[in-house]
């Protein structure tokens, strides 16, 4: 699977291009055209506003600067991007460039190009340098930060009104306390969305660890994913969440799109959200607010902090098309459109700079002020992935047996560390 390609060296400009060499699988054409595969995650919520159109568009202008390179674009939806890129490099059937939410299990199976290899000098430097950290393996780095999230509590104004609840909650209790009000005057609104099924298990989770003091590591990198802290913070949402009915009948089996899509339509009173709601809740004619995060004894100082991931895989030999690729879709044209499209956050500091000071985004000010302080995956463990996994599979069944779950998914992780 790991083959290198020899290729011949070509002096390239970011958008004026000429191709040598033809790749592993000899698909190349004689006279010196490529085609790179793209296989992209899908942020979109519907058809209408799926990534596809983005990348398409992003293809096209490149190719139209660069002829002797094309560009297929495989947009997939986030509960089968992980399994379809598996399956496509088991067959050997492996992208060129790939975005989705994790790359250190591909640099532990040597499947990347480091980050310099396939980035030029100006979009490196143009790169937020906590993210390009957060993107390293045994510093070196071959993620690329591609867009940021932190997670905010969303509530229902107008809900809240007809409850009696006069102001966002900042303890678990006060959380209760709301959604108890709710369940009672405002009948047929789910009083807090609980979202732990496969689409993003791993979020929720621990968000509500962190409000505990808990977390998936302690501080020298070991997983610690049934900690006494996390045990106990399944078990009160178990008693005062799941238990009394003031969220879903099974949280393990809902998504974060069928929660979003409730809290967008009025349905739902409160929840943890990121920056893609903004614009859902506006659609759907919600007067919403956004506060920080209930944690068990007040609110939360951080929040969860996400970044998506680009990465380029070796096995085809583009490396010199890959980064004529990359420093084209990271102008700022390119990432300032597709974080508008979505409200996401940039991971660029010509973006960041072009978002905080043209007046458009006073909506993101909140999230941007919680990312300082927010707290990551552990990404650069080339164990996440396999563990990650598991936990989108297995870790919302935790709000019925907090013990007996996490610490199976701890005998998981445990085992994962060992095999590396």
């Amino acid at each position: 699977m790991n083959k290198r390609m020899i290729v011949a060296a070509c002096t390239i400009g970011v958008l004026t291009l000429t191709a040598c060499g033809a790749g592993k699988d000899g698909g190349d054409s004689a006279n010196g055209e490529v085609t790179l595969k793209l296989v992209a995650a899908d942020y979109g919520d519907k058809a209408s506003n799926s990534s596809t159109a983005y990348w398409k568009d992003v293809a096209q202008r490149f190719t139209a600067a660069n002829p002797k390179i094309k560009v297929d674009v495989q947009v997939i939806n986030w509960n089968d991007i992980d399994s379809q890129v598996k399956t496509m490099i088991q067959s050997g059937n492996v992208p060129d460039v790939l975005q989705t939410g994790g790359y250190a299990d591909k640099v532990a199976d040597d499947l990347l190009y480091k980050a310099d290899e396939v980035l030029s000098e100006k979009t490196r430097a143009n790169l937020i340098g906590s993210f390009a950290k957060a993107g390293e393996v045994e510093g070196t780095q071959y993620g690329i930060p591609f867009v940021s999230s932190a997670r905010a509590f969303f509530y229902n104004k107008a809900i809240f009104a007809k409850a009696g609840v006069t102001e966002a909650p900042k303890s678990w209790d006060e959380l209760k306390a709301a959604a108890e009000k709710v369940k009672a005057k405002v009948p047929g609104v789910t009083p807090y969305a609980l979202p732990l099924g496969p689409e993003e298990a791993q979020g929720e989770s621990l968000i509500w660890e962190l409000g505990n003091g808990g977390g998936f590591t302690d501080a020298k990198g070991a997983y610690t994913l049934n900690s006494k802290a996390n045990v106990e913070s399944f078990a009160w949402l178990k008693a005062n969440l799941v238990g009394p009915k003031l969220t879903y009948a099974n949280p393990a089996t809902t998504d974060r799109k069928t929660a979003f899509a409730d809290f967008a339509a009025g349905k739902t009173a409160m929840l943890n959200g990121h920056p893609s709601l903004i614009q859902m809740s506006k659609d759907g004619k919600v007067d919403y607010g956004v506060a920080p995060i209930p944690g068990k004894s007040g609110a939360l100082a951080s929040t969860l902090g996400v970044a998506d991931w680009m990465m380029a895989f070796k096995d085809n030999g583009h490396k010199e098309e890959v980064r004529a690729f990359l420093d084209f879709a990271y102008s700022k044209e390119n990432t300032l459109k597709f974080d508008e499209m979505y409200n996401l956050m940039p991971v660029t500091k010509d973006t960041l700079k072009e978002m905080t000071t043209n007046g458009k985004h006073k909506d993101l000010e909140p999230f941007f002020s919680l990312l300082p302080n927010a707290v990551f995956y552990p990404l650069g463990d080339t164990t996440w992935d396999a563990v990650s996994a598991e936990i989108k599979k297995s870790g919302g069944t935790a709000v019925n047996d907090p013990a007996k779950v996490l610490g199976e998914l701890q005998k998981k992780a445990e085992a994962a560390a060992a095999d590396q």
